[in-house]
């Protein structure tokens, strides 16, 4: 989900200010520290827009791209002409464009596969596999590369701790006075190529860029483009201006998916309405956390005035867009958390706070400044940012709006988004948003296999539950301590299943499995991580997002839909261990127990086990027989003579095997039991002595 922070919604983040090649001075580096909140209250009804930045700062020194068009242009010079997705004379203003440039994006294998993405071609010709990103940041960035590659106006606002309203855009880091504190020259500190032709050999580079990194968790490499390369080495390559990768470095370390739910930012749009390009908005809680995914295609349905439609998200920590199936996206337009009826865990109505299907806003010239506004198309569609019931309703109207696939092609959907939330957990154990996503998808399952193939919860989850899934139950987020945990690995994924492995008991003793959550700290997995000698491994706690509950003294768990662990132990881990009989060590020769004539029960032949018994006998026959049901495991026997030879064997295939020889002195043998295929199973051994 993003995983899904929005790192500055009411925290000091310390930022260390972008510095680049020089061109007319080398920028001075020095820390800067800003909050940025939401600079129009959601409780607050939206409108036109009212005016951010003079118009004037587009001479400033703090300007990335020049501005020479605007979005409603449709018959000017450069709006004639073709472009990335669309024909000459296409007649379409510049949003329009946006839609059909986002819908055109091919679909690829991720880097190292496990899902779709896709790639970006940029205005020169260049395609690049689509980077790795946050959720919010991947929709900041294709929004502000398209307007600085067809030089359109574009900004975003917040406020600062001060109350100062703050601006990030084409024309830099301000205020509407003037430049923002000591904020980046752009214009001064880096180049632009633009006006040049170059090729993928010619390509400049700005080493500065780079070397930079996105703020957070230290989780921004493009493995694609090399093993060191961070966010500064994909932006140098798929961007001629340098300053648009200088400028994206701070906008999307500063930026989350809180903003985006700033009505002054975008506006709430009409289901009917919906395009490439929109965005989704999933939110929990009023401040904070969230998750941003793209629409990424919309198509007309089979059924007559239905439609299909897919999103692409990234997620926290960062990854690769995952472009989402028509199921599993319309599981998201459908959902309470996004902007739908309901409530959260402390009780705020879903529709108050921010989510939903939202359209940018568009940055426009009026009396000499800018103002972030809606497209005259737009105002019919649009939906007032207080009107809360015609809000909540979307999640209904998307429900009837988009195309329902056959129950069968929903399961496997579901499915498939279980596990790959699953999967997310075994690189980032702590990650919250994919517990949620993973339980709020079970949700969807059970409902959907209790009214198409009328299974009940304990059946789905003896069918569908896994063991991890316990181990990784889903936590209140604004309670819980680990949620902010963004930096946990695949090896202490490992060490945490281990640990929970190795406490499993069965019957009467059995207990759910220790959650991994903090509880008192995380000791418990760091003394496991010791005891496998792999201490060095464990990681300790730390702050990767804004944490208002890092002072929690234990998280606090969800509450839980699914079945009680015990109660389906078997289906979820498998059959108890196979526990030796009384008799043993027996597995060899020099081991064997001794035995007499008679009958022995109660004994059991464990996986890639033998057991040995040691006979002595004098003259007369020597018979050993087994009893067990070889339904359960086919068990075989041998009579083997005093040095291990074979004197006699008995492998059939019903529930009795005999083996006999007819002693003519005094002596030693062995009765060897073994299973077909490292069968486990139960028998009874019978020895006849003469």
């Amino acid at each position: 989900m993003s995983e899904i922070k929005d790192r500055l919604p009411a925290c000091c983040l310390a930022l260390l200010l972008a510095t680049g090649c020089s061109v007319e001075e080398e920028p001075t580096e020095q820390e800067f520290y800003g909050e940025f909140d939401l600079a129009n209250d959601l409780d607050k009804a939206d409108g036109p827009g009212r005016a951010a930045v003079p118009v004037s700062a587009d001479d400033s020194d703090t300007v990335v791209w020049e501005v020479r068009n605007d979005w409603a242009d449709t018959d000017t010079a450069e709006a004639r002409q073709a472009g990335l997705a669309w024909p000459e004379d296409s007649g379409l203003d510049w949003n329009e464009k946006y839609a059909l440039w986002i819908a055109s994006m091919t679909r690829i294998d991720r880097h190292d596969g496990g899902y779709k993405t896709f790639q970006i071609t940029n205005p020169q010709g260049k395609t690049l596999p689509a980077p790795v990103l946050e959720c919010a940041e991947l929709a900041y960035f294709l929004r502000a590369a398209f307007a600085s590659w067809h030089h359109l106006p574009y900004f975003m606002e917040a406020v600062d701790s001060d109350g100062t309203r703050v601006f990030f855009g084409h024309f830099g880091w301000r205020t509407a006075s003037g430049r923002y504190k000591s904020s980046n020259l752009f214009r001064r500190w880096y180049r632009d190529y633009s006006g040049g032709e170059y090729t993928a050999d010619t390509w400049p580079r700005d080493e500065k860029l780079r070397g930079k990194k996105l703020y957070g968790s230290n989780d921004d490499f493009q493995p694609f483009i090399g093993e060191d390369a961070r966010a500064g080495t994909y932006f140098d390559e798929m961007f001629l201006n340098k300053r648009v990768g200088h400028f994206l470095i701070l906008f999307l370390s500063n930026f989350g998916s809180i903003h985006l739910a700033d009505s002054g930012n975008t506006f709430n749009l009409a289901p009917e309405a919906l395009r490439p390009g929109d965005v989704m908005l999933e939110r929990w809680q009023r401040r904070g956390i969230g998750h941003t995914l793209v629409v990424k295609s919309v198509e007309p349905g089979l059924i007559e005035g239905k439609l299909v439609a897919e999103l692409a998200s990234g997620s926290m920590p960062r990854r690769q867009p995952r472009w989402e199936d028509a199921v599993a996206s319309k599981r998201y337009f459908t959902m309470n958390a996004c902007g739908g009826p309901g409530t959260n865990y402390s009780g705020d109505e879903y529709a108050k706070l921010g989510g939903g299907l939202k359209r940018w806003r568009v940055a426009r010239a009026s009396e000499s400044f800018y103002t972030n506004t809606i497209m005259p198309e737009d105002f019919d569609h649009w939906v007032s940012s207080t009107d809360y019931e015609a809000i909540a309703a979307r999640t209904g109207e998307f429900g009837e709006l988009l195309e329902e696939p056959d129950p069968g092609a929903m399961r496997d959907a579901l499915l498939e988004i279980i596990e790959s939330k699953r999967a997310h957990l075994r690189e980032h154990p702590a990650s919250c948003s994919a517990r949620i996503a993973r339980e709020e998808t079970f949700d969807a399952l059970y409902e959907l296999l209790d009214e198409e193939f009328r299974m009940s919860t304990l059946e789905v989850d003896r069918l569908y539950r896994k063991f991890e899934d316990y181990v990784f139950a889903e936590l209140i987020y604004p309670e819980s301590k680990t949620c902010c945990w963004n930096s946990t690995t695949a090896a202490m994924y490992e060490i945490v299943m281990d640990h929970a492995q190795q406490n499993l008991a069965w019957g009467e003793a059995c207990t759910a499995p220790r959650v991994f959550m903090n509880d008192d700290g995380y000791g418990v997995f760091a003394d496991h991580a010791d005891s496998l000698g792999r201490g060095e491994e464990w990681v300790a706690w730390s702050e990767d997002e804004p944490c208002s509950q890092r002072d929690t003294a234990s998280d606090v768990q969800a509450e839980h839909r699914w079945t009680d662990f015990c109660s389906i132990i078997e289906d979820v881990v498998g059959d108890p261990p196979c526990q030796d009989d009384a008799l043993e060590d027996n597995d060899s020769l020099e081991t064997a127990t001794p035995t007499e004539a008679g009958t022995q029960s109660g004994l059991i032949l464990c996986n890639g086990d033998e057991d040995f018994f040691e006979v002595h006998a004098t003259a007369g026959t020597l018979q050993a027989s087994i009893a067990f049901t070889a339904a359960d495991g086919d068990l075989e026997l041998e009579l083997l003579d005093a040095a291990g030879e074979r004197v006699d064997s008995s492998t059939g295939m019903d529930d009795f095997e005999i083996v006999q020889t007819e002693v003519t002195e005094e002596a030693d043998y062995y009765v060897r039991v073994y299973g077909f295929r490292d069968a486990i199973n139960t028998y009874e051994l019978t020895v006849v002595l003469p």
